[in-house]
């Protein structure tokens, strides 16, 4: 996918944070400026295309200086961009000085003040001023105030020129210095604009990194896809729940899942039907999907959330359990208190000389039945009371052996009854070993249970391994008992329901709670040779998305 992987989503650097290199661009900017001027100047005074005022005083001086001035622009800018002894400001300095000295003297091989070239300096004073800002910006100005001072003092001291001009030498002083302090000003106001700028910058990044962290590791799947059905945003839970397609973005929908791009195309945002759960790939989650379109009205695509059924299942049921939880905890006593006296008046006869034999055989029945009622009502409490599943990551053969042997002990089964089978021996599966075998327990006694044959007869066969259609494990429990009525298999799940007179139906509806309290499924398949298979499946484990 194109977002950053979820395990690596670091937030933006703080503000506090600086690198400490002024920037180059500004300075950069200056030499362009200069090394044009140097040249523009060279070029217009020796083809001679250029004004007659240029070096018209003294011709030598100004070819010797533009000369020497072109020189300097040049190391200037091999300076700027080698290895920068200099720091930003003492650069800056430099270039602003040789422009000072540079004009000044072409100022004077030109006709002095009047020839305009002192207006030059105005440029490289404010330039220098918003790139230097402090004492640096007043030292210009006030150099290139005296600078030209000077001039005008030389120039009336030789009699170099017929006039004197120092009003407008002072006026031009006075300007560099407001030039260099309105420089300052806005040089402040910009720096606080790009403090601000730079804040919200990395605002907004810390902002969509954590967007972006929030939306990989929510537990609802969501993808984002363009007026033509392509993924342009695919969380990791979404990749997870689809069975880890080799998608990205860019990916047409149609290849991630066929049945989801088909509800999509066939949703209608008017009726907003309710889309019919589905599974991505055969052995898959079942999934229901929910869809929002985006863009101006309702044409930018479309956003999809995806929800594993078993999850919302499995909240309804926590929210049915807790309802029986405090039905059972309520009518437990009420119920227990007159069992037990049943159940004792029943020991007290059965140990009476004077119950007839013919009587007995009442006093049985009501044993019996006192036991089944009280295993209903352990049953119920044991469900009620169930605690949160604690999953643990363990390879599945060694503790099927281990539960095997226990389990053939417990139920004095013959040798040869179970049998075991994992390929390959390394399948590993994530669940709570506790609730796990007690699903285990609950499959091999119904399978011993329902036997109608001798004891010695009975399969009980527990194959498992990896699925090709997920890659997730499976545990199969397979027996060759008379196996269960077509007319029943939609009920077998349901609490209470049973096809044997002595048993309290909560067997499989425990088993197949626990197997969803832990994110599994838990099937039956019909074996065509007769006989019960129940399948136990796990998520599919595979990389990270495709991004």
């Amino acid at each position: 996918m194109a977002l950053a992987d979820p395990r690596q989503h670091n937030l933006a650097l703080d503000t506090t944070q600086q690198t400490g290199t002024p920037p180059l661009r500004p300075l950069a900017i200056f030499f362009y400026y200069r090394l044009m001027l140097a040249t523009l100047l060279g070029i217009l005074y020796f083809s001679k295309a250029g004004p007659t005022l240029l070096g018209h005083t003294n011709p030598e001086l100004f070819a010797l200086v533009v000369t020497v001035y072109f020189g300097l622009v040049i190391a200037s800018g091999l300076l700027l961009y080698a290895a920068r002894p200099l720091s930003l400001n003492q650069q800056t300095f430099l270039m602003v000085l040789v422009d000072i000295c540079a004009i000044t003297l072409l100022m004077h091989a030109s006709g002095g003040i009047g020839s305009g070239l002192g207006m030059l300096l105005a440029v490289s004073i404010a330039t220098g001023s918003l790139i230097t800002r402090g004492v640096y910006a007043s030292l210009e100005a006030a150099m290139a105030s005296i600078f030209i001072l000077s001039e005008q003092v030389y120039a009336h001291l030789n009699q170099t020129f017929e006039t004197t001009s120092y009003t407008q030498a002072g006026l031009l002083g006075t300007l560099f210095f407001a030039i260099a302090i309105l420089a300052q000003v806005m040089a402040r106001q910009l720096k606080s604009s790009e403090a601000l700028a730079t804040q919200r910058q990395l605002d907004l990044a810390n902002m969509e990194q954590l967007n972006d962290y929030v939306i990989q590791h929510m537990l609802t799947g969501i993808i984002v896809v363009d007026t033509h059905s392509t993924i342009r945003l695919m969380n990791e839970s979404a990749w997870y729940l689809l069975g880890m397609p080799e998608v990205g973005t860019g990916s047409p929908l149609e290849q991630a899942c066929h049945k989801l791009a088909a509800q999509l195309s066939e949703w209608d945002q008017a009726i907003h039907p309710t889309p019919e759960p589905f599974r991505p790939i055969a052995g898959g989650r079942e999934l229901t999907a929910g869809f929002s379109m985006l863009g101006e009205n309702n044409k930018g695509g479309a956003v999809i959330f995806l929800e594993d059924t078993a999850t919302v299942t499995q909240q309804a049921q926590q929210m049915k359990l807790a309802s029986l939880g405090r039905l059972t905890a309520s009518i437990a006593h009420e119920i227990r208190n007159p069992l037990g006296a049943i159940s004792h008046a029943e020991q007290l006869l059965k140990e009476s000389p004077e119950i007839p034999q013919a009587d007995r055989r009442l006093i049985d029945i009501i044993s019996t039945n006192t036991r089944r009622v009280n295993e209903i009502i352990e049953n119920i409490l044991q469900l009620s009371r169930r605690g949160r599943s604690l999953p643990k990551e363990f390879l599945l053969k060694p503790w099927l052996e281990q539960f095997i042997i226990e389990l053939a002990r417990t139920l004095n089964l013959p040798d040869g009854v179970l049998k075991l089978q994992i390929d390959p021996d390394s399948t590993l599966i994530r669940t709570d070993p506790s609730q796990f075998r007690q699903v285990f327990v609950i499959l091999c006694e119904n399978s011993i249970k329902h036997f109608d044959r001798e004891r010695e007869a009975l399969s009980i066969q527990i194959s498992g391994g990896i699925t090709r259609e997920s890659g997730g494990p499976f545990v199969d429990v397979i027996d060759n008992g008379p196996g269960i009525a077509p007319e029943h298999v939609r009920q077998m799940f349901e609490p209470f329901f049973t096809t044997r007179n002595a048993g309290t139906g909560l067997g499989l509806y425990i088993a197949k709670e626990l197997c969803e309290a832990n994110r599994l499924g838990l099937d039956y398949i019909a074996v065509p040779g007769g006989g019960s298979c129940f399948r136990i499946t796990f998520p599919g484990r595979g990389n990270q998305p495709v991004r």
